[in-house]
């Protein structure tokens, strides 16, 4: 079972029996998940586990007591409960939630919308928006155009399949798929026409024109004095989306240019504008549009700064302030098609990158801001700070750091200080609680100090760290005895019994080898120091 997020959710069984049960907020998650994509709810899976209790057995009269009730409480929203046995042993109900064609709600009149892992109420205004998108929905499958299946665009349908069977995010099953057969399946093609979707990925240029939405991208550069002194423009629909990106970023000059960074007696080029970040963003305007609404993807350049402007406001459920964190499609089968294609990162990891990248490099982060019908991220546009480059790149080195924690240290390092509040806002965390597994690891290993507490605590990076880059000495554990490693392992399983291997291996240290902890283990258990419960991943161990 995988973690609670945009498609998966855990309850508690004694939500949904007993004097403890709370079959409202059942169906308000329903109804979120119905909003949405659609998912799964776990019931009987308690706070903080990911497998139910082993001897857990689920009554034989719950799984239609709940398609009663959600039936009863909730308002265009299907629901099959089918009870499941883990392989700890344990029974416990998966809930699928389907995606409704129409827009959902409980039945006393309230909305809900899933965003990331939690369900999200949507209030006044959003109401009408929430059912402007989920009208939108069907575009990408439309076949009015009536455009037959063998008057696809042959130089584009052959790229895209040849892309497709050769990338490693498809599966081997679909790759075996007819041609017809790949393009019915990412929903190209339908009843042997052309859907909306295939019209604007493989279609003739003068189909892709009758969309009458298909993208448009300009390019504007402005000098100091906000006059215009070049123009680049896409607009002859020759271009479907899949192929934009790369004639963007080959054609505008500017894109070419680069900083040279002092590296002791040498120089090094560092790119004006990294082409990752440059590329995420593009494919992320034209993915996430509105393609039921005209407009024109703006890239002004100006002396200071790199705007990109898209049409339309973000995602229902996006904010300018949770872009880190929330993952909601507006265009389904698009966003999967270039997820598959390599062309951006999979869901809800695109602006994770784009942060990591451009901390790492010395960076400003980008800002979002959105209007009544628009959308701007900017990006600084500014050499990178050769010291925290640096400083980045010697952390690296010396610890497995994750992306999270060198998003952290590249704010920090860039800054004098930050105060718990102002980095708990930069990095849109609801709670100060949440930055634990941001900095946790860069505070044990001496990378960032902090001074004050609660409210008052702020986090730094160490000036003289930062300049001198002279890191405390790392402890290795992988040459640790076996006596040392044997101690530690039941000290730390004497704190948190039922814990995973992999648990146990994150605390005691990511140095020692998984294989090695693995026999350690074993040996414990057949020792009978440690009892397992459970088998292959779902097993947990506990001191005896």
């Amino acid at each position: 079972m995988s973690l609670e997020g945009q498609h998966l959710d855990y309850k508690s069984l004694r939500s949904v029996s007993g004097k403890t049960a709370d079959f409202g907020d059942l169906a308000k998650d329903c109804v979120a998940f119905a909003n949405a994509l659609g998912g799964r709810l776990l019931i009987g899976v308690e706070d903080g586990d990911s497998v139910p209790p082993p001897l857990q057995r689920i009554a034989a009269e719950l799984p239609d007591l709940l398609r009663r009730r959600m039936g009863e409480l909730t308002v265009n929203v299907s629901v099959r409960p089918t009870v499941c046995t883990a392989a700890s042993g344990g029974e416990f109900i998966e809930l699928a939630v389907e995606r409704s064609a129409t827009v959902a709600s409980t039945s006393d009149g309230r909305y809900f919308l899933r965003v990331g892992d939690a369900s999200k109420p949507v209030l006044g205004d959003e109401v009408m928006r929430l059912a402007g998108e989920r009208a939108a929905l069907p575009w990408e499958t439309l076949t009015t155009l009536g455009v037959p299946y063998a008057q696809a665009d042959g130089a584009k349908q052959s790229a895209v399949l040849a892309a497709l069977r050769a990338s490693d995010r498809v599966k081997a099953s679909v790759k075996e798929k007819g041609d017809g057969e790949l393009m019915e399946h990412y929903l190209l093609a339908q009843g042997g026409l052309l859907t909306h979707l295939g019209v604007l990925c493989i279609g003739r240029q003068m189909d892709r024109a009758r969309l009458g939405t298909a993208p448009v991208i300009q390019f504007v550069k402005r000098d100091a004095q906000e006059n215009k002194v070049n123009k680049l423009t896409w607009d002859d629909h020759t271009l479907s989306p899949l192929e934009l990106v790369d004639a963007v970023w080959r054609d505008v000059p500017d894109f070419r240019e680069f900083y040279e960074v002092a590296d002791g007696l040498l120089r090094s080029q560092v790119a004006a504008f990294d082409e990752r970040v440059i590329r995420e963003l593009l494919m992320n305007a034209l993915v996430h549009r509105p393609y039921t609404q005209r407009g024109d993807i703006y890239l002004n350049l100006h002396p200071d700064r790199l705007e990109i402007v898209n049409p339309g406001p973000l995602p229902l459920g996006v904010t300018p302030h949770n872009v880190l964190h929330a993952s909601v499609r507006r265009n389904e089968h698009l966003a999967r098609l270039c997820h598959d294609l390599k062309l951006m990162e999979r869901e809800g990891s695109g602006y994770d990158a784009i942060y990591d990248v451009l901390l790492s490099q010395g960076r400003p982060a980008p800002v979002v801001a959105e209007g009544p019908d628009w959308v701007r991220v900017s990006l600084a546009r500014t050499a990178p700070d050769r010291q925290v480059l640096a400083f980045i790149a010697k952390a690296g080195e010396t610890h497995q750091m994750s992306q999270r924690e060198r998003i952290a240290l590249g704010l920090l390092a860039r800054a004098e200080a930050l105060t718990a509040r102002v980095l708990q806002e930069r990095l849109e965390l609801s709670g100060a609680e949440q930055l634990r597994p941001w900095l946790g690891r860069l505070c044990d290993w001496g990378l960032v100090q902090q001074s004050g507490r609660t409210r008052a605590k702020r986090y730094f990076v160490e000036p003289t760290l930062l300049r001198t880059l002279e890191f405390p000495a790392v402890t290795t554990l992988k040459r640790i005895e076996e006596h040392r490693l044997q101690a530690l392992v039941l000290e730390d399983l004497g704190r948190y019994p039922a814990s995973s291997i992999g648990d146990i291996h994150q605390r005691i240290g990511l140095e020692i080898p998984r294989a090695r902890l693995k026999t350690m283990l074993a040996n414990l258990v057949a020792a009978g120091q440690v009892s397992m419960e459970g088998a292959r991943r779902w097993a947990r161990y506990s001191v005896l």
